[in-house]
């Protein structure tokens, strides 16, 4: 027979225990021989202080013996083993029927009459053997379903037909605040707020006798649970039957989930105030186009001497464009480009739309319009933002113009026949940078000739990039001007433009803008 439980597991430990030196030698010496370890006592006291100190696995227990029979002295062995299963095998010449119904009263698992028969006695340790090594296997097995089980961070419990819980791991006491052992036998719905508590013993003998099911089989529901303490917390649980003997048992599996129901309610207080904040934006944004877009709606821009296209890569344009009149009838006409684009870039704007309309309304002089502009943005805007503009005052008779060009791209001048006849390159700074005396120069005086057109436009035009990154560029630019006649040429400008960028989206603000040079 082989002595070993599996690979690398150490020979079985048998203890001996015989009152005859002589029987204990023999065993000894033929125990040994089948790869056994061998360990011997003479009574049987003396044979449960060796179990004691050695743990044997398997007992072979002679009956008759002063001080302790082999009965008591198995009866003690058997309360020592616990849960730990270590067979014991009788020698006796005692072979009566009622001297065998002892031996297995005291918990022996085999019995051997004595001569013994050595065939006979390793046959029937090779069964124990095999019976050891199979109980050695499902030991391991149990102890590694505990170990992972005491190691979860959720709850597992089992609990009977009637309720009571007859095994849980050490997270469950430790989530629902009990001692260790202290659950066992307990109610289920100790572990319940109300109504649970009332309810589950009803519902639960509604389920066994083939009730709907509400919880159990039902994949996992979010309930609640309560601590001994009394209070309250969000758990998750999934329930799942199991028959054990013959008896129907549920296993249960719980979650404490507090922290994530506080992550979830924070996330959606959260949420709300991002709505509302969303809303309230909303609302202030709505105020602030309206306010813009009368600002900049004037009817100038419907002169007929005047047309202009605005596409606004944001909400709100940093670009502006504005047209009046003069008591006079001369044609006063501004586009700006303020720092960046969108809400920011709108306000800037708006000192300079108001101070150009109303003083352009009264007929002043340009140069004066311009410095009044410039010591309002000064006065408001922070350091860093600034507003480029070109401004043009067009005379009467259409012969002169004033012309003004401050950090926005060329001011060009076209012929009838839509080529640049003339460019005004931006020699002035932005508005908004310097209020020393001089920082704003007084205009060009510009001689026009008939039928020529002034074109005013934003740097967000010519730098509009397709998918490849390539600008429209100044090329194109002149290429659509000279394609139109004159009341065309903004139409041409935006196709092409359109045509360039395949579909695409500017990343600034574009602004145009042409101004007929004509006699009123």
């Amino acid at each position: 027979m082989t002595s070993q439980g599996g690979p690398g597991r150490k020979p079985l430990k048998v203890l001996v225990v015989d009152d005859t030196a002589t029987n204990r030698q023999i065993l000894q010496v033929f125990l040994g021989k089948l790869g056994l370890e061998v360990v011997t006592a003479a009574d049987g006291a003396l044979g449960v202080a060796a179990f004691e100190r050695e743990s044997p696995d398997l007992v072979i227990m002679d009956v008759m013996m002063p001080v302790m029979d082999g009965y008591e002295a198995t009866r003690q062995i058997k309360a020592m083993s616990g849960e730990r299963w270590v067979p014991v095998m009788f020698l006796s010449a005692l072979d009566k029927e009622e001297n065998l119904v002892a031996g297995l009263d005291a918990g022996g698992d085999d019995y051997l009459p004595k001569p013994v028969n050595f065939v006979v006695l390793d046959a029937k340790l090779r069964s124990l053997t095999r019976a050891l090594a199979l109980q050695r296997s499902l030991d391991d097995e149990r102890r590694l379903v505990r170990a992972m089980s005491d190691n979860l961070v959720d709850s597992v419990l089992m609990i009977d037909a009637q309720g009571s819980i007859q095994w849980c791991n050490p997270s469950t006491e430790t989530m629902f605040g009990y001692a260790n052992g202290e659950l066992l036998g307990k109610n289920v719905n100790i572990l319940m707020p109300e109504p649970y508590h009332s309810e589950h013993d009803a519902y639960l003998a509604r389920y066994l006798d083939g009730g709907q099911p509400h919880i159990l089989g039902v994949g996992q529901r979010l309930l609640r649970g309560r601590r001994q303490s009394g209070e309250e917390f969000p758990l998750e649980l999934g329930i799942s039957e199991m028959r054990v003997g013959g008896e129907r048992r549920f296993i249960g599996i719980i979650r404490d989930v507090s922290e994530r129901v506080a992550v979830d309610q924070k996330l959606r207080e959260n949420a709300e105030r991002l709505q509302t904040y969303h809303d309230h934006q909303e609302a202030e944004s709505a105020l602030a186009q309206r306010i813009v877009s009368r600002q900049m709606q004037r009817a100038g821009l419907d002169d007929s001497s005047v047309r202009h296209w605005l596409d606004a890569a944001a909400n709100f344009s940093g670009d502006i464009v504005a047209a009046t009149r003069g008591p006079g009838g001369e044609l006063y006409v501004l586009l700006a480009d303020a720092t960046g684009h969108g809400l920011g870039a709108a306000i800037c704007t708006l000192p300079v739309l108001s101070v150009f309309y109303s003083a352009a309304e009264t007929g002043a002089a340009l140069g004066w319009i311009l410095y009044e502009i410039n010591r309002q943005l000064r006065a408001t805007l922070p350091i860093g933002y600034f507003v480029g503009a070109t401004a043009i005052c067009i005379q009467a008779d259409g012969r002169r113009a004033d012309v003004w060009v401050g950090g926005t791209p060329d001011l060009l001048l076209l012929s009838p026949d839509g080529k640049v006849r003339r460019s005004f390159a931006s020699s002035n700074l932005p508005l908004g940078i310097d209020d020393t005396e001089g920082a704003v120069a007084r205009p060009d005086d510009v001689e026009l000739e008939a039928g020529d057109q002034f074109v005013l436009f934003s740097d967000g035009l010519v730098e509009a990039e397709d998918g490849q990154g390539e600008a429209f560029g100044y090329g194109r630019l002149f290429a659509a001007l000279a394609s139109a006649p004159a009341a065309r040429r903004i139409d041409a400008v935006r196709e092409a433009m359109q045509r360039h960028l395949g579909g695409a989206m500017p990343h600034d603000d574009v602004s145009v803008m042409t101004a007929d040079c004509g006699l009123i």
